[in-house]
């Protein structure tokens, strides 16, 4: 080094020192005074988890601030040049004069996820001409999520030079308005999510030709429509000139209601490595222009509208390693998943190619057809979520190609056979629901491979056979679910001994042998409920202190239990011993904490003492024991405070003097023996059961306080006086009103609110008078309509035919009359959902209602009916159970009080009127028809042969009418006609023979004295051609060859007293002894002949 050179820097050197010095202990003092202006509060803001850390408890004065946490110096001059203090639990008011604008060279500042308490932001962050770097995101308090800065933001940041990252995100009270970004600007990084703006804020986003990372989720910005706070409340569709930003290799959209179709302009960002459109209203197709983002890894389009095919295309996107997954708690975010589209038809096989796939989710859509096989080729997917479709044939056995698969989720869908072997290699899986499906056969041995396995689920299946049973079976196995099969044989014993297993379902089975004692004590859910078991009940339940819900109801479990065993249980909160053979005894209170109770049909003779300590009671039932007598009085004190549901129905209680429960919002006791006046509830009942009693008395107005009330059955028992008017006001809540068999007189309440909810309107067999008001129309929803067996004196009303779900309708046995032709010229359909109709003994006239029939769309089978449950009724809102409708009905000619109405019963019964006309053809259209009863009336003309179409017909009354003709031999075809009644008509010839006719009796066809045939007595004679000439008196042809046939036996005794025989029987056809006697000898005669061989000249008689 040259001297001069040496010299010079000797004598600078210290000079420098002492600037590097200077500057280094002035920044420090200002990063001090920064932090003193806030406080330290751990819970500033909790979506940082375990990575947040008070940072400036490092800053202390007299050290060197370039060593401090969330500091970063320039090594050279000890410049402050980045500040990092997200996530560190600052909380305070943002100074305006912070002393932060006084740090020039910061290049870098990132305070994001603290809390400042809606400041507003400091308009001299322009200062920082050195910044490239700014991230201010989700600075907010605990208590107001995303909100933290707030007023204008200030424009000149957008004017600083080198700034290439923005983060605001979070900041909804920020105004961005009216600023715009220029064409100037390097910004690559801008996040905005969940930030007010415009849309010519917003559009402005377009001149950011460098940008590489777009984030504007949780906003509602496009088409200039008004912007809410607080997420996405906006709807209007994607922009194009999003594809103008062919630099982006990441675009997060979602949370912001985006309506309309994906622009295919996403199509030209060819960098596009990640595109989140998740969580809006997109509709259409998916774009088929994504299949030019080549460099696509993640793509999520979940929870929009999107309809249509799955593109093939999609199997182009090579690079793709998120093709959908729905989030769940505790995994990570969802990918690629078309939640709540309605994507239909088959699952492309092209998806197959997608070697990279690690997360692929296509549930809840409309997706069909089977499964491709070509996803076994997915060698690195970890989970497979096809759920909720209508996907259907085997499971894949190709599916056990996905080594690495740890969750596999098929259930709801149609898929049937035999689960395959070949998922026993699926070594790594964690995860397996199989559930609500077809499948059938048994479970495979080769299942017991699984020892990862935590979750396993394939309830409500066919199938059957014994579970597979090795000791070591599951060693991690928390959840079992194989409930709803026909599994049969004992529990296995590995059931027992599972030390990680918490739920244990295997209800509805025909499981059979005795529950073994429980050696592992991790159990906390157990439902064995609806199968075969039996033997005494195992005593080391009342060891397994982490139970909570025991259901072992419906079994044949037998012996002895003192209840108070299960205060040993501290857990325990829900338990159901209801449907065994169990003795229960109660002699002391006990102090567990059990919320829920069910001990129906369990041998109870009173109101358990046990009863007595349980304070926090919320749900108890006692029905169908043999209690007798009152409520105890101690049982106010029972779950006084909490208890919501009690049933007590189907004892033998016969006093009630008030109900004392608060808060009880289901209460039932029906079938019991109760007299006196009805008591009324707490204001919050739901669900109010009291029928097949004995109570008496008018039905007080105060009932009408119960504005939470959703069920009201009243049915059966001695109650009158006029309905309360005041239940018309409580239909906009009230579902079900049933005041059936009582002994209420006057009007039915005239009004019913707008926003009626009635479902199930039931007064039959009482004693009203007053007509049906149209404002029942309010009611939209009405099901069940019965009014029958009162005394309505009123035409009938048309107008019901409006009502779109009415299935039932009953007026039968009232004073109602007039015609039922249809009137009005409109073509919309009467009663298109109808299912039961019937308007038997009344007296309406005319002909039989042809307009109705033609639109009776649900028994001609043009509307499908849409129920999952087997009988007509209502779920109680509150999760309290099913309420069966009932309805009473002429079944095959004897009355039925039928206490559940079956979804497919499909019943016409006109009878007992004064109809008039023939039967139409028409009604040959109502395929699902299984009851018609037109007895009883003035019809005229043939059966028609179109009742032969009726094929799901049960019974048939057509009985007491005017019918001529013969009956239809197509009725034989019938093969459901188990009743059939045409007694008392004009028919004749001869009765069908063969199938359902051959086990017909002789009523049902007596009162016709021209019908023939088995069963009746009357034979049918062989009719052979006659001169045209000769008549009989009624003007039908006469049997002339049995006049004949007589002449020629009298041959032998003269001819003459031969020719006085025949002219007589000629005559008058009579004596019947000579007739029957001719007739049996040429039976016999044609009958050797037949054996012969030859071929007989006259007809078979029957």
């Amino acid at each position: 080094m040259p001297p001069c050179l040496f010299l010079c820097l000797f004598l600078f050197f210290p000079h420098l020192y002492a600037s590097f010095s200077s500057s280094g202990s002035h920044s420090c003092s200002l990063l001090i005074q920064f932090k003193n202006s806030f406080s330290i509060t751990e819970a500033a803001y909790s979506s940082c988890g375990p990575k947040s850390y008070p940072k400036t408890n490092s800053w202390k004065e007299g050290t060197d601030c370039c060593s401090w946490d969330g500091v970063t110096c320039d090594h050279l001059n000890a410049h402050v040049i980045a500040l990092d203090l997200s996530c560190s639990w600052l909380s305070g008011n943002f100074p305006s004069n912070t002393t932060l604008f006084l740090l020039p060279h910061l290049q870098k500042l990132n305070l994001a996820f603290n809390d400042f308490n809606l400041s507003k932001i400091p308009s001299d962050l322009g200062r920082f001409t050195s910044l490239f770097y700014l991230n201010l995101s989700n600075t907010g308090s605990l208590s107001l999520a995303f909100c933290d800065l707030q007023g204008k933001f200030p424009k000149n940041i957008f004017d600083l030079p080198n700034l290439n990252l923005l983060n605001l995100g979070g900041n909804q009270n920020l105004n961005l308005d009216p600023l715009k970004f220029n064409r100037s600007s390097n910004l690559e990084h801008l996040d905005l999510s969940f930030v007010s703006f415009s849309t010519e804020f917003i559009d402005s986003v377009d001149n950011l030709q460098a940008l590489k990372y777009l984030d504007l989720s949780g906003n509602s910005f496009f088409q200039g429509l008004s912007l809410i706070l607080g997420g996405a409340n906006f709807f209007g569709g994607l922009p194009d000139w999003m594809g103008n930003l062919v630099s982006l290799k990441v675009l997060d959209l979602s949370h912001s209601n985006l309506s309309g179709p994906g622009p295919r302009s996403l199509g030209n960002l060819l960098q596009l490595a990640y595109l989140d459109l998740s969580q809006n209203l997109l509709s259409g197709q998916i774009p088929r222009s994504l299949e030019n983002l080549l460099q696509l890894t993640y793509l999520d389009l979940c929870e929009n509208q999107l309809s249509g095919q799955i593109p093939r295309s999609l199997g182009k996107l090579l690079q793709l390693t998120h093709l959908g997954l729905w989030q769940i708690i505790g995994e990570p975010l969802a990918t690629h998943s078309f939640r709540l589209n309605q994507l239909s038809e088959k699952i492309p096989r092209s998806l197959g190619n997608l070697l990279q796939l690690t997360n692929l989710g296509l549930w809840q859509n409309q997706l069909s057809g089977q499964i491709p096989r070509s996803l076994g080729n997915l060698l690195q997917l970890t989970d497979l979520d096809l759920w909720q479709n209508q996907l259907s044939g085997q499971i894949p056995r190709s599916l056990g190609n996905l080594l690495q698969l740890t969750d596999l989720n098929l259930w709801q869908n149609q898929l049937s056979g035999q689960i395959p072997i070949s998922l026993g290699n699926l070594l790594q899986l964690t995860h397996l629901d199989l559930s609500q499906n077809q499948l059938s056969g048994q479970i495979p041995l080769s299942i017991l491979n699984l020892t990862q396995l935590e979750y396993l689920g394939i309830s409500e299946n066919s199938l059957e056979g014994s579970i597979p049973d090795e000791v070591t079976t599951f060693p991690n196995l928390i959840y079992l679910g194989l409930s709803d099969n026909l599994l049969n044989g004992t529990l296995p014993s590995w059931l027992y001994t599972a030390p990680s297993l918490k739920v244990i379902i295997l209800s509805q089975n025909q499981f059979s042998g005795h529950i073994q004692e429980f050696q592992s004590k991790s159990l906390e859910h157990l439902y064995l409920n609806n199968n075969k078991l039996q033997g005494p009940f195992p005593s080391s339940i009342f060891q397994l202190l982490n139970l909570t819900l025991l259901v072992l109801s419906s079994n044949n479990l037998s012996g002895v239990i003192e209840l108070r065993m299960f205060s040993n249980l501290p857990n325990l909160k829900y338990l159901d011993l209801s449907f065994n053979s169990l003795y229960l005894t109660s002699n002391t209170t006990s102090t567990v904490n059990l919320r829920s109770l069910f001990l129906s049909s369990c041998n109870l003779s009173e109101f358990p003492q046990f009863l007595k300590g349980l304070k926090s009671l919320e749900r108890l039932d006692l029905s169908c024991n043999k209690i007798e007598g009152k409520i105890p009085q101690w049982m106010q004190e029972v779950g006084n405070d909490s208890l919501t549901y009690l049933n007590v129905s189907h004892n033998s209680l016969t006093e009630v003097e008030h109900f004392p429960w608060k808060n009880i919002e289901f209460l039932d006791l029906s079938s019991n023996l109760i007299r006196g006046n009805l008591p009324i509830p707490a204001s919050t009942i739901n669900v109010f059961l009291i029928s097949n009693n004995s109570f008496n008395g008018e039905v007080s107005s105060l009932i009408c306080n119960a504005t939470y009330l959703q069920i009201l059955d009243l049915s059966h028992n001695y109650l009158s006086g006029t309905i309360p008017q005041c239940f018309g006001n409580l239909s906009n809540i009230l579902q079900v009103f049933n005041l059936k068999k009582n002994e209420f007189y006057g009007t039915i309440p005239l009004t019913f609110a707008k926003g009626c909810q009635l479902t199930n309107f039931n007064l039959n067999g009482n004693l009203l008078e007053g007509p049906l008001t149209p404002s029942i129309l309010n009611c939209n929803g009405l099901e069940v309509l019965d009014l029958g067996n009162n005394k309505i004196n009123d035409t009938f009303p048309h107008w019901l035919g409006s009502l779109p779900f009415l299935q039932v309708l009953v007026l039968k046995s009232n004073h109602m009359h007039g015609s039922l032709r249809v009137n009005s010229s409109k073509s919309s359909p009467f009663f298109s959902k109808i299912q039961i109709f019937d308007l038997s003994s009344n007296y309406f006239s005319g002909p039989l209602p042809v307009r109705y029939i033609n639109s009776f769309k649900a028994i001609i089978n043009l509307e499908k009916i849409g129920s999952t449950v087997s009988y007509m009724g209502v779920n109680d809102s509150r999760g309290s159970g099913f309420y069966t409708y009932s309805i009473g009905i002429v079944m095959k000619g004897q009355d039925r009080e039928l206490v559940k109405i079956f979804t497919m019963w499909m019943i016409i019964d006109l009878s007992n009127n004064q109809s008039e006309g023939g039967i139409p053809k028409v009604i040959g259209k109502l395929n699902l028809l299984k009851g018609l009863n037109l007895s009883h009336n003035n019809l005229n003309g043939d059966i028609p042969s179109s009742i032969g179409s009726l094929t799901s017909l049960e019974w048939l009354d057509l009985s007491s009418n005017r019918l001529s003709g013969t009956i239809p031999n197509r009725l034989a075809d019938l093969s459901f006609l188990s009743s059939l009644n045409v007694s008392e008509n004009q028919l004749h010839g001869q009765i069908p023979q063969g199938k359902q006719f051959n086990t017909f009796g002789n009523d049902s066809y007596e009162g016709n004295k021209g019908l023939c045939g088995f069963p009746v007595s009357k034979g049918c004679n062989i009719i052979e051609p006659a001169p045209p000439n000769v008549l009989e008196k009624d003007g039908s042809k006469s049997n002339i060859a049995f006049e004949w046939k007589v002449v020629l036996i009298g041959y032998g005794c003269g001819v003459v007293f031969g020719m006085l025989v025949g002219y007589v029987v000629f005559q008058t056809g009579k004596p019947k002894w000579l007739v029957n006697l001719v007739e049996n000898q040429h039976e016999k005669r044609r009958r050797r002949k037949s054996k012969k061989g030859n071929r007989s000249s006259g007809r078979r008689r029957i």
